[in-house]
């Protein structure tokens, strides 16, 4: 059969494109080898969304006393929270196969690989082969977690992210090896459901990537809620036996061994380009990704690539606006390319981190002169009243021409509120115009208004 286009796997950046392609009355077709949806809906975002929730209720409740409650005896039932996420995520995947429905978009079941011609060959479950041919073929089949040869996964006592959502047992001590979005997710909620956890990072500071006062204000939280933090820390080896972990590990000229009952290895992930024909093909890549231009067509015709085996943030929503940006310039559309420099990035622990655009350091080493403004939720009476005021807002401005350069948040909820900041800047709006825009109250936003008030020496509250 013939299709416009065929697009390879159904992560959020596939099954976007997918959607999109329909709309613009393109005759598509989708391989999947495992479920709709990909990692991130399946395995990823959505399913940690749920599990950390359970722990953010089970926290809750702990100190229902906090806020004049009595909740009894409070206890967790650690099978029914793993479920609860399953769950959800089950969910998630039949509302997908149910948009696949929607827009008349052919789910083809089985392992796909692209050959040359603007072919690809499918192999079902059953073994039996079947090959397809587009118009146009789109490449989007993700990415797994990264192995350190240090550290190898087992899958039962050295794991990757994937295990770690539907282990059978809560462990009682457990190691969490990288500090990104998924590590110090794992490690808030494995310590908030009772765990005794070490948190391992090879940079000199948690969430590396993060402004470095966010950083550093994660790392006090943590601590505070009893999870051990180990900054400029090497793995250099780790031993698995029937009892647990022995995990070695390098700080400066000190080595120490950790024990623990798992070992939870979430230093990145790896993309999934080997075994898809991309050397058949001709298709170009450098250092485990496709090389795109700006518009995701590879260096082949007709081939393009999107999401986490291109060169970019490893991001669920940068990978669908990737799709519908390729998409689009397929159909001949006039489309912009995808604005990096503008990406929010998110994470889901308690205290939650939210970001968009350049850190305080990165802005200086630009060149730039900026204005910083900071306003902590201690200072919010909407924080206060809800009983969470850790955190705080920080933004960085240009302090010749105004534009907003960064915003950094830590805090409850604030993955809610970091899309005033995305489109702000994307509207290119000074600090003026934030200022003179009016923030409902009591809402935790006023502290994004009120930290660029303080950058422009006009903070109310403070």
């Amino acid at each position: 059969m013939k299709y416009d286009l065929i697009v390879l796997g159904s992560g959020p950046g596939g099954y976007v494109a997918a959607i999109r392609a329909s709309q613009l009355g393109m005759k598509t077709a989708v391989v999947e080898k495992a479920e709709l949806g990909g990692v991130c809906l399946n395995w990823g975002c959505i399913p940690t969304k749920a599990l950390l929730k359970s722990a953010q209720v089970f926290e809750y409740l702990m100190h229902a006393k906090d806020y004049g409650l009595s909740a009894g005896e409070v206890d967790k039932d650690f099978d029914a929270v793993v479920n609860r996420s399953r769950k959800v995520a089950e969910k998630m995947s039949k509302g997908v196969q149910f948009l696949m429905k929607k827009n008349k978009i052919d789910v083809i079941a089985g392992t796909g690989r692209v050959m040359p011609g603007k072919q690809v060959s499918v192999k079902s479950r059953d073994g039996k082969e079947a090959a397809y041919s587009a118009s146009h073929i789109i490449i989007a089949t993700g990415a797994r977690s990264r192995e350190l040869p240090n550290l190898k996964q087992d899958g039962k006592k050295i794991i990757g992210y994937r295990e770690a959502m539907v282990l059978e047992k809560q462990p009682a001590s457990m190691i969490v090896v990288g500090s990104g979005a998924i590590g110090s997710e794992f490690a808030y909620f494995y310590n908030t459901m009772g765990t005794k956890v070490t948190l391992v990072e090879y940079m000199p500071q948690i969430v590396p990537v993060e402004d470095e006062e966010v950083s550093k204000a994660l790392a006090r939280s943590f601590k505070k809620q009893g999870i051990k933090v180990m900054t400029g820390a090497e793995v250099t080896g780790a031993e698995t036996s029937s009892k647990g972990c022995r995990v070695s590990v390098r700080m400066g000229e000190k080595e120490e061994t950790l024990s623990a009952d798992i070992v939870l290895s979430a230093v990145g992930i790896s993309s999934n380009i080997e075994g898809i024909g991309l050397e058949d093909t001709g298709i170009a890549t450098d250092k485990g990704k496709v090389l795109v231009d700006g518009y995701f067509q590879t260096n082949i015709p007709g081939y393009y690539a999107i999401g986490d085996i291109v060169h970019g943030p490893a991001l669920a929503h940068v990978a669908s606006h990737e799709g519908i940006t390729c998409v689009e310039r397929i159909s001949g559309m006039d489309v912009e390319p995808v604005d990096y420099g503008n990406i929010p990035g998110c994470t889901y622990c308690q205290p939650e981190i939210a970001s968009v655009g350049m850190t305080e350091k990165a802005a200086k080493e630009k060149g730039h002169e900026v204005k910083v403004g900071r306003f902590p939720f201690s200072a919010s009476g909407k924080a206060s009243a809800a009983g969470n005021n850790e955190g705080f807002v920080k933004v960085i401005f240009d302090a010749r021409y105004g534009e907003w350069l960064g915003c950094h948040m830590i805090g409850s909820n604030v993955t809610e509120m970091i899309a005033e900041a995305v489109a702000a800047r994307k509207l290119e709006t000074t600090g003026h115009e934030i200022l003179k825009s009016v923030h409902p109250h009591p809402t935790m936003s006023e502290a994004v208004m009120e930290a660029v008030a303080e950058a422009y020496g006009e903070v109310i509250h403070l």
